[in-house]
């Protein structure tokens, strides 16, 4: 097989990890090539955005994940890519100015430790045969040695090491191979260790991303471990991923368990999303957080809608007088219209009206019910 088949099926195999990308508008989102390619949008570590080239460099794997389709039971087909190819075809893309950036993950070939050997020869031989100084996100493989972790950092603008699961026991549910602390948690903190301030590999960003519905984890269980990644350890992003029904094996947990149907577990993402937002954006503790009969998210209101709903004592909350933090909780109200009402009474002006905000729909229909103008 070429390597522009092999590319292609690779690029496409990698769109179930979504660590360096997801958005709300089409600008945001993927795009394929006409050669079948998969571009993504993502954020750089000192701001602006990059289209990066996407794949993984083989989908042979030795683990056991029950929610992967390439998982080493599966009658899949196998290719890998050496790491000249995969150095050669992204500048390629790179000279026809196509993408400035590359994401590179990987199906486990061998053992952790051989698999992050070909994936630092891809960025050994871009940084130095190539002389590429653009972006560079590698995937960290669970149960990598650090020496292994080390000179991937040593490589790369990003990295990140999925967390798939809140807790030990739901990990259990999904693998037999996989170590929960010493496999992944602990890596992710020595990582988070050694690209802290001051650190060899300060700079180097860190996400991960949680698989949500594959086991029978609850959203509370989710945020909370969220929470933790980002307040204790400092994560720069975590995403979330709505298991995919069918492309795992059989009877999952999350199989037979709320929800069901497809739009549900979209939905659900979507919530995580939210409920994210609430915690890294608006101020918003973990355990203000509202979850309803078995610590799952609201389904038909985003979360802080429903927290306004449950603390009637806050509102109506004076427009004038509140502070950012206060009218980030207002139903309606986002970092641009609270701007909007700071800027305003920091020239001696008061709002007089819902106008003074921002156009008048919706959203600010819903504001305007708990506020007092």
């Amino acid at each position: 097989m070429d390597t522009d088949k092999k590319l292609q099926i690779l690029s496409d195999a990698s769109r179930y990890d979504l660590s360096c990308a997801c958005g709300t508008n089409q600008d945001d989102r993927r795009k394929r090539t006409p050669e079948g390619v998969w571009l993504y949008p993502t954020s750089l570590p000192n701001g602006g955005t990059s289209i990066l080239l996407k794949t993984l460099m083989s989908n042979v794997c030795t683990n056991d994940c029950r929610y992967c389709p390439f998982r080493s039971d599966q009658d899949a087909r196998r290719v890998t890519l050496s790491p000249e190819e995969v150095a050669r075809c992204f500048m390629g893309y790179v000279r026809r100015k196509r993408v400035i950036g590359l994401f590179l993950s990987s199906g486990v070939i061998g053992t952790p430790d051989d698999t992050m050997a070909r994936m630092a020869a891809v960025g050994a031989i871009l940084r130095g045969k190539y002389r590429y100084r653009g972006f560079l996100h590698m995937k960290i493989i669970p149960g990598s040695s650090q020496a292994a972790i080390d000179e991937i950092l040593s490589l790369s603008s990003a990295v990140s090491l999925n967390v798939e699961v809140p807790t030990a026991s739901v990990m259990k549910q999904l693998s037999a191979k996989k170590d929960f602390q010493r496999d992944i948690v602990d890596p992710i903190r020595r990582i988070s260790a050694l690209t802290s301030r001051g650190e060899r590999f300060a700079g180097v960003k860190q996400s991960t991303q949680f698989i949500v519905g594959a086991a029978d984890e609850s959203d509370s269980q989710i945020v909370r471990a969220a929470y933790g990644l980002y307040k204790r350890l400092k994560i720069n992003r975590v995403y979330y991923s709505a298991y995919q029904r069918g492309l795992g094996a059989a009877e999952l947990p999350g199989e037979n368990s709320a929800p069901v149907s497809p739009g549900d577990a979209l939905t659900r993402e979507h919530r995580l999303y939210q409920t994210d937002w609430l915690v890294r954006k608006y101020g918003f503790k973990d355990s203000e957080i509202p979850y309803g009969p078995g610590g799952n998210l609201s389904l038909e209101a985003d979360p802080k809608e429903v927290w306004a709903r449950r603390h009637p004592e806050f509102f109506p909350l004076d427009v004038n007088r509140a502070d950012k933090f206060e009218l980030l909780r207002v139903p309606g109200l986002g970092h641009v219209s609270v701007k909007r009402i700071l800027e305003l009474r920091a020239n001696g002006g008061r709002v007089r009206r819902l106008s003074q905000i921002g156009k008048v729909g919706k959203r600010l229909a819903k504001a305007k019910r708990h506020l007092k103008i």
